[in-house]
């Protein structure tokens, strides 16, 4: 990573696997750290079985598509920390970085002395943060965290799926990318903090907190209405028109977010006669009468061709679009002009897909320079760089399969 990083410096160890943490890391390895990625021997990190699909070059290993997902920049050292041996490594690698960060059960890493209170007291500047399902504390705090039943128990499922319909979780795993998110700022703030202080800190990262913080305005309708919100589809709470609809031949989607945009959208389609309407004249009208007006808006629209509808709608300024597949989205325009699919240096795949850290700063660097690691890759490396051990002490570790 180029020095003018903005995080060129920071030493970041990793003992996360699956999404949360390493989503965290990811990130912080393309803003420039130095993220070692500690990983348990013969297996790794349990989304290298993630699969399929598999990517394999001939002759190589597969590697998952999950895993490669969230992985980028990092470099993996395989140890035992199980081992007293393995966990004195750790400890020794601690020492030395600005930041830790584990999801472990809650206390499963004191038996090994990796808590944070032990390697606090090693290293009084080391941020070490936890990512658990519940949080170090609470009822639920020695229960296993999984993102499918913290979006149900967090309320994102209540509010997900058809009016009437069963709940239904996001596409993707939306509590653990968000939990990602919020621990990579968390990290980047004690970073600075640290500045002032010379010390660091313990972060307490919560799925199921996060969750809830992220439900944003449907938490505030219920804080503020005292009733629950219901699902609707793909329609908004707050904003009508604001969903999709049913051309023709296609699926979009619209998004008329204020009484200008509403009024152009009516003109758009042919149906001036929306803007006299009195129950349509404001926001807080069409919410109240949502159903009366989307139904004439759905009728209107389902005579028309999506393209032509989308034109006309993009002429007139009303915030609007199609429905792409996967496929659609990495041949759109715009995604192709933004390079948002890249490829990455592989150690056995030649080089490895993926999709870019979508930070763009105007003057700092950003972007791994090293793909996803194969398990162990640089388990060497790491420990002749960090630790100063030499071949001969390296092998013995192999040998008594401390490290991989």
């Amino acid at each position: 990573m180029a020095a003018d990083a903005p995080l060129a410096g920071v030493k970041v160890l990793d003992l996360s696997r699956v999404l949360a943490g390493p989503w965290a890391t990811q990130l912080l390895a393309d803003l420039g750290a130095d993220v070692i990625k500690i990983e348990r021997p013969v297996t790794g990190d349990d989304t290298r079985s993630w699969g399929p699909p598999y990517l394999q070059a001939e002759g190589a290993g597969a590697e998952s598509a999950y895993f490669l997902s969230a992985n980028r920049g990092k470099r993996s050292v395989c140890i035992d920390l199980t081992q007293t041996a393995g966990a004195d490594l750790i400890r020794r690698l601690a020492q030395q970085s600005d930041v830790l960060i584990e999801n472990f059960k809650v206390g499963g890493l004191e038996r090994y002395g990796l808590d944070y209170a032990s390697l606090a007291r090693l290293n009084p500047r080391l941020i070490y943060c936890s990512i658990t399902g519940f949080g170090q504390d609470g009822p639920y705090a020695d229960r296993m965290g999984y993102d499918f039943v913290i979006q149900g128990l967090g309320g994102l499922m209540s509010v997900t799926g058809e009016p009437g319909g069963q709940p239904l979780k996001a596409g993707v795993a939306l509590a653990d990318i968000m939990t990602g998110l919020y621990a990579s700022n968390a990290i980047m703030a004690a970073l600075m903090a640290r500045e002032s202080t010379n010390l660091g800190q313990h972060i307490d990262m919560a799925l199921l907190d996060v969750q809830v913080a992220v439900m944003a305005n449907q938490a505030l309708n219920y804080l503020a209405g005292g009733v629950s919100p219901r699902p609707l589809g793909n329609a908004h709470p707050n904003i009508v028109p604001y969903q999709s609809f049913h051309t023709a031949d296609d699926d979009i989607t619209i998004a008329a977010g204020n009484d200008g945009q509403f009024r152009a959208l009516c003109h758009a389609i042919g149906r001036r006669d929306l803007t006299e309407d009195a129950r349509f004249a404001t926001n807080s009208g069409r919410v109240a009468h949502r159903a009366d007006l989307t139904g004439v808006l759905q009728e209107t629209l389902s005579l028309r061709g999506a393209e032509d509808v989308l034109v006309a709608l993009a002429r007139a300024g009303v915030p609007s679009g199609r429905i792409n597949t996967m496929a659609q989205v990495f041949e759109d325009p715009q995604v192709l002009h933004r390079n948002l699919a890249i490829r990455s240096p592989h150690a056995t795949l030649g080089d490895a897909p993926g999709v870019d850290c979508p930070i763009r700063m105007s003057s700092s660097p950003i972007g791994a320079v090293l793909g996803p690691p194969i398990l162990g890759e640089h388990t060497r490396a790491v420990l002749t760089e960090r630790l100063g051990l030499t071949e001969a002490a390296i092998d013995a570790l192999f040998a008594d399969k401390v490290v991989d």
